[in-house]
């Protein structure tokens, strides 16, 4: 390759310092060998970079133009070497994260920026999953840490869990479906008779698991508890929504509660990750995620552990 990072370098340093001498002072070389370098990438790359024609020396267009282009490629090297040397010390390049949607994710952006501040070379990958999901990533090498997997694990073991904390769920429907007008609490069977709003498992290699549908029960499939609410509002059918979800739009009259006969249990959530796993990046979120607020925050009910 005929650029360099030194080349690069020594063309940055002058421009900033204002000439070949004080580059020289800032790289700690002496002037010749910056004038050297600089007369080099001129033949090398067979372009006038400076122009000596005046008192002092000018970045021509072309010069300018390879400053400005460059420039971003010595940042990139700076960030690679960082990177580098805290991978050397135990930091993963990535870690990626498989966050359930019973999981209030804007309280996890919350913890991304406490992250930022003592593991910034570590890239962080988030993705979305539901139900399964969470422990499906693991099991397939989708993701190094899952928050938010529900109780049990995959067969096989491998996986270290530690409890996240208990979701609650309650029953609700728009205040114009039928079964708002129903007496209460309301026999299974009539639920039955009413669609459902459910959300897919996103497990790709595990068997699917779904929660809360009755037998027989006509159902509408969405990806999302977000996706699930927006149908729920829209009276389009009933199902178990998270209280922290649904308690926004039973103050506002948008959802109405359904007493039933027979409650939905509690989501036991957990935080899971790989047996043999031992980075720094997971390590902090581990010590993170175990802090009883954080998780309250992060299951965002008064039921949490």
């Amino acid at each position: 390759m005929r650029l360099s990072l030194d080349a690069l370098i020594v063309l940055d340093a002058i421009e900033r310092k204002g000439s070949f001498a004080a580059a020289a002072a800032e790289l700690h070389r002496v002037p010749s060998a910056i004038t050297y370098t600089i007369q080099k990438l001129e033949q090398d790359l067979d372009v006038l970079i400076f122009d000596r024609s005046g008192h002092r020396a000018r970045l021509t267009p072309a010069g300018q133009e390879l400053l400005r282009e460059g420039r971003p490629l010595l940042d990139a090297a700076a960030a690679l070497e960082a990177r580098v040397k805290r991978v050397a010390t135990g930091w993963e390049p990535e870690l990626r994260i498989a966050v359930g949607d019973l999981v209030d994710f804007d309280v996890l952006l919350e913890s991304v920026c406490a992250f930022d501040r003592v593991g910034g070379a570590t890239r962080l990958r988030f993705s979305h999953e539901a139900y399964g999901g969470a422990w499906d990533a693991l099991y397939t090498g989708r993701a190094d840490l899952a928050i938010g997997a529900p109780d049990d694990a995959p067969p096989g073991g491998g996986y270290k869990s530690q409890l996240l904390g208990d979701v609650e769920f309650m029953l609700v429907v728009a205040p114009h479906h039928p079964l708002a007008q129903e007496p209460q609490p309301i026999p299974m069977q009539t639920i039955r008779a009413h669609r459902a709003v459910s959300v897919a498992d996103s497990s790709r290699s595990l068997a699917p698991r779904t929660s809360g549908l009755l037998t027989g029960q006509p159902t509408l499939t969405v990806s999302t508890q977000r996706d699930k609410l927006a149908a729920q509002l829209a009276g389009l059918g009933v199902g178990f929504m998270p209280r922290r979800l649904a308690q926004p739009h039973l103050n506002s009259g948008a959802l109405v509660q359904l007493q039933v006969e027979e409650d939905k249990p509690l989501a036991r959530l957990y935080v899971a990750w790989p047996s043999k796993s031992r980075g720094n990046a997971l390590r902090w979120f581990l010590d993170h995620l175990a802090s009883e607020e954080v998780r309250q925050r992060l299951c965002q009910g008064s039921l949490c552990s």
